[in-house]
């Protein structure tokens, strides 16, 4: 089964743009009972990703949460995965490798999203739970890179900033 997606995709300079016309995202649900990606207009151009199924945790404990998605990425194109602002607040877990790169050539009908978490409480995540959240972004041109002396004003080294 395939459906259309409509997110936003980011230009290089982190600029939103939107989807080319007639462009379609190719979609395979793990369950029927699993709810839609759902790009909502208007509130955020992140796509929340929910639980495949219910998931027990103790303190201590790490699991591949599946997401009940697998995607054909347009060529030139990648997913980031991240936790959503809740996430922690509400299940207690963290994701191990803190932002998940999904490119496009993880598009077979086997290739099942994951998010690696880890359980900081006792929790439970229940089926259907919006767990994470991805955005689809434009891979980063090819580069070269040319040793040279640096003629930029420091800034102050790692921190500077301060905590203000």
């Amino acid at each position: 089964m395939s459906t259309f997606c409509q997110p936003l995709f980011t230009d290089k300079a982190g600029e939103n743009m939107e989807i080319k016309e007639g462009l379609e995202i190719k979609i395979k649900y793990l369950r029927d009972d699993i709810k839609r990606l759902e790009y909502i207009d208007g509130k955020s151009d992140w796509i929340d990703l929910r639980a495949a199924e219910r998931v027990e945790l103790k303190a201590g404990e790490f699991k591949l949460i599946p997401l009940g998605i697998a995607m054909a990425l347009p060529k030139g194109y990648e997913a980031h995965v991240v936790p959503r602002s809740s996430t922690f607040k509400n299940f207690g877990v963290i994701q191990t490798n803190s932002c998940g790169i999904i490119d496009n050539s993880y598009s077979g009908p086997e290739d099942w999203w994951f998010v690696p978490m880890y359980a900081m409480r006792d929790t439970v995540i229940e089926f259907n739970d919006r767990i994470a959240q991805f955005r689809i972004m434009e891979n980063q041109p090819k580069l070269s890179f040319k040793e040279s002396e640096l003629t930029g004003e420091n800034r102050g080294g790692h921190g500077s900033t301060g905590t203000k």
